[in-house]
């Protein structure tokens, strides 16, 4: 299903993404980061912990078929789903559904993303 993945700071985003495709594809392919504004923020699920049916989903590892049921029902009922990041403990990402959530958040800012090279040695 098509799914908007975003995280609510910069730095969260930049570290789901090298967590799935490594900081050396941050450094050497094109990225760019995109600013949004929820317009509709009640329309925001919020998923706490304790509301997610398997605790392991909060541990690194690969996805499995129960948490994309799971994240696809959710997204199927609320246009914007708020769930904790795996990857950075104390922070969240937004899982957005663009079928259903049009009009529901606006565009604020585009830049090109350039890794900071400490973060890709030689």
């Amino acid at each position: 299903m098509p799914v908007i993945y975003a995280s609510i700071d910069p730095s969260t985003t930049i570290l789901e993404v090298a967590v799935h495709a490594g900081f050396k594809a941050l450094d050497a392919v094109p990225h760019v980061l995109i600013g949004i504004d929820v317009v509709a923020p009640k329309r925001v699920h919020v998923v706490k912990p304790d509301d997610v049916p398997n605790l392991a989903w909060l541990h690194p590892g690969s996805v499995s078929a129960g948490q994309q049921a799971f994240g696809a029902s959710l997204l199927h009922t609320h246009p914007m789903v708020l769930v904790p990041s795996v990857v950075s403990k104390l922070s969240w990402n937004l899982l957005i559904n663009p079928r259903t959530a049009t009009g529901m958040f606006t565009e604020l800012a585009r830049e090109p993303f350039g890794l900071d090279g400490r973060l890709s040695p030689p």
